[in-house]
Order: structure tokens, then C-alpha cells, then sequence
């Protein structure tokens, strides 16, 4: 499916739904097409599963494991999601796009929905995964864990997006894998950063991924209403609305 200025012409009484609509259906309909990278995608933090989980078993749980990994998951895939914006800058697709009637915001969407639907089947895939080893957590979090989670993978995306066109091409891996990589460990997502020295432990909590990755823990434990859950939910909805409001600034005045 090819996006035309023509198709973005008749957008309707609702031209930011429609236009993120077909954005949308394009980017997923390409992603679709390349099933191995969705699998290849998760390949990281299954490996951790596979090989790190039954030693972790023996000292944790499986609870305080997967949440970790689904958030390790969430900032590989989404932080790297800016590769795909750099071909099309490259390209010229994205210039292209950009003289179409389509807002600016629906540029954005399109693509972050693509890659919350992205993570969320790979994250299904890990927790297949985490359930065959023995985790056991209650529908209700996991409901609740995956949507926090999807929200803040599209923040990480938008923000993947804006790095990526504001950067020097060659730079956005490097850069990218040096931000990314830190913030997995400090966020805890081996272990509890309770059990870190008091002055990591300090550090970590600059992170913002420290007090999701704490919620996710609550809710696979079936506690929701509480503190920690409460302060996860606050840093991803901050964090959401700051990230797209600088991908949209960034998507709309960067020229290709």
C-alpha cells in the first residue's frame, strides 16, 4: 500500500484520526510483511529467560524476572525505532509526506502505533515464554502491566523518532545503544535495585524506567492500588506527554 497525497485529500470530519489511520495501516501492513523481525526482535530477552531465569529461580521469582525483561524488551525495541524514519528521511518519503495535507501529530502516531502493536506481540511472546518456565501472575495485572507498557514504548518511540532526525545518521545506533543500555541496568531490570549499593541504588532512582519497572512488579504480584503503581502510572503518563509533544515538534519542522 503506497500513502498519496490524494488518499490524505479526503481525510473527512476527523483528518487527525483519518490520517493516522492510514499511516498507520501502511507502516503495520510493511511490519507484517517481516515476521522473522518480529521474533528477532525478541530474541534478547528470551535468551536472558531461557538462560538467566532458572538461576534467577533459585533466589527469586519469576514475577520479579519477566517484568524486567518485558521492559528491557520495551526499551530495545522502541529506542531503535527511529532506524526506520532514517530511511525514509534518506529516501525522501518522509519530505514527501510532509507536503501532504496530513497534521503533523498524525505523521507521529501512525508510526508509534505501529510500534506499540510491534512490542505487544512480542511481549506476548515473552510472557508465553515466562508462563511454560513458571511464572504465574493474575490476568488483571498483566492487562494492566501490558498497557503501561505499550504506552511507554510509543513514548520511547517518539522520542527514538526525534533523536533519529536530529542527528547525524551514523551517530543514532551509537548514541541510542549508550543512553539505552545504562538505563535497562539501572532501572532494575535484572534485579531489584534494593539490592544494589546505596549509591546505585540513589542513582537509579533519576531513572524514570526504575518506577515503571517497580509498577510492573506490583501488578504481576496482583497488587494495583498501591503507591509504587500509582507512581509508575504518573512518571509513563509525564513521560508520554513530553515525548510526543517533542516528536511532533520534531517530525514536523526537520526537513528530509
Amino acid at each position: 500500500m503506497t500513502i498519496t497525497a490524494e488518499a490524505l485529500a479526503g481525510r473527512g470530519r476527523f483528518p487527525v484520526l483519518r490520517d493516522t489511520w492510514l499511516l498507520f495501516r501502511h507502516d503495520l501492513g510493511a511490519t507484517l510483511r517481516q515476521r522473522v523481525g518480529l521474533v528477532f526482535g525478541a530474541t534478547q530477552p528470551l535468551l536472558f529467560l531461557v538462560l538467566f531465569g532458572p538461576i534467577f529461580a533459585t533466589f527469586g521469582t519469576w514475577e520479579t524476572l519477566v517484568p524486567g525483561l518485558i521492559l528491557q524488551l520495551g526499551l530495545l525495541s522502541s529506542g531503535m525505532a527511529g532506524f526506520g524514519v532514517v530511511f525514509e528521511k534518506r529516501s525522501g518519503v518522509l519530505e514527501r509526506m510532509r507536503v501532504t495535507p496530513a497534521s503533523r501529530l498524525a505523521l507521529l502516531l501512525g508510526r508509534v502505533l505501529n510500534n506499540a502493536v510491534t512490542l505487544i506481540l512480542q511481549t506476548l511472546l515473552l510472557l508465553a515464554a515466562g508462563f511454560a518456565f513458571g511464572l504465574r501472575a493474575p490476568a488483571t495485572g498483566l492487562l494492566a502491566g501490558l498497557a503501561l507498557v505499550v504506552v511507554l514504548g510509543m513514548s520511547l518511540a517518539a522520542l527514538s523518532y526525534a533523536a533519529a532526525l536530529t542527528m547525524n545518521e551514523q551517530l543514532f545506533a551509537p548514541v541510542i545503544s549508550t543512553v539505552v543500555v545504562p538505563l535497562m541496568l539501572l532501572s532494575g531490570s535484572f534485579l531489584p535495585m534494593s539490592m544494589a549499593p546505596g549509591w546505585l541504588d540513589a542513582l537509579s532512582r533519576l531513572s524514570p524506567f526504575r518506577y515503571v519497572l517497580e509498577a510492573l512488579r506490583e501488578l504481576f504480584a496482583g497488587r494495583y492500588l498501591t503507591g509504587t503503581v500509582g507512581a509508575g502510572v504518573a512518571v509513563t503518563v509525564v513521560f508520554a506527554v513530553v515525548s510526543l509533544a517533542v516528536g511532533t515538534r520534531v517530525i514536523g519542522r526537520v526537513n528530509a
